[in-house]
C-alpha cells in the first residue's frame, strides 16, 4: 500500500511540476508553487524531490519522450517513403494536438537551457540516421528532388509545430477567436501539410 501511496504522490507531484514550469519556466518556478498544485506541504515535496533541478530534470525529460521517441517511431512504419511521411506528420500533430503545451515547453526551455536538451537527447538514446538514410536513398532513386535531409525534416517540423506553437495568434488573427475552427483546422492540416511536402519534393 505504502509503495502505491508513493507512486501517487510522485505522480501528483510531477503532473503539478509540469503546469508550474509550463507557466514560469525554470527560472521563475517556486518550489511552494508546486506544493500548492500538487495539495501537499513543502516538505512532503523536498522529501520526494530535493531540489527544483531535480524535478525539472524530469519534468523536461518526460515532455521530450512525449515528443520525441514516438514522431521518430513512427517513421518505421511500413510503406513507400511518402507514406512514411504521412505517418511522421499525423503522428507529430496529434501528439502535440493532446498536448499543445509541450512544443512552447520545450523551445522556451531550450532557448534558455540548451544544455539540458543535450543531455536529455543524450540519455534517451535519440537517433535519426536512419531517416537521413532513407531521405538519401530516395534521392538516388530519383523519387524526391536533391534537397539537404536535414532541411527536408527542418521544413517537415516548422509546418507542424508553428500553428500550435502560435496558437494565440493563428486562432485571433486568423479565426477571430473560434477555438472550433482552430480545432478543426489543427486536424485538417494533417493531411494539408503531408500534401504540401510531398508535392514539394517528388519528381515524378
Amino acid at each position: 500500500m505504502k509503495a502505491k501511496k508513493d507512486i501517487n504522490t510522485e505522480e501528483k507531484i510531477v503532473e503539478a511540476a509540469e503546469k508550474v514550469f509550463i507557466k514560469n519556466g525554470m527560472a521563475g518556478a517556486r518550489m511552494q508553487q508546486i506544493a500548492d498544485e500538487a495539495g501537499i506541504n513543502k516538505a512532503l515535496l523536498h522529501y520526494y524531490y530535493r531540489s527544483k533541478e531535480k524535478l525539472f530534470s524530469i519534468v523536461f525529460r518526460t515532455a521530450l519522450k512525449a515528443l520525441l521517441p514516438n514522431i521518430i517511431k513512427s517513421f518505421k512504419s511500413e510503406g513507400s517513403f511518402f507514406e512514411k511521411l504521412r505517418v511522421f506528420v499525423d503522428t507529430y500533430l496529434t501528439i502535440i494536438e493532446k498536448n499543445p503545451h509541450l512544443p512552447g515547453f520545450v523551445i522556451h526551455e531550450l532557448n534558455h537551457r540548451p544544455e539540458q536538451l543535450i543531455q536529455t537527447i543524450a540519455e534517451l538514446d535519440i537517433d535519426i540516421q536512419f531517416i537521413i538514410d532513407d531521405i538519401n536513398t530516395e534521392i538516388e532513386n530519383g523519387n524526391i528532388i536533391n534537397i539537404s535531409p536535414n532541411d527536408l525534416i527542418i521544413n517537415v517540423i516548422s509546418l507542424c509545430i508553428f500553428p500550435v506553437v502560435a496558437r494565440p495568434m493563428v486562432t485571433g488573427v486568423l479565426f477571430k477567436g473560434d477555438k472550433d475552427e482552430y480545432k478543426t483546422f489543427l486536424k485538417e492540416r494533417k493531411s494539408h501539410v503531408a500534401d504540401f511536402v510531398i508535392n514539394s519534393i517528388k519528381t515524378k
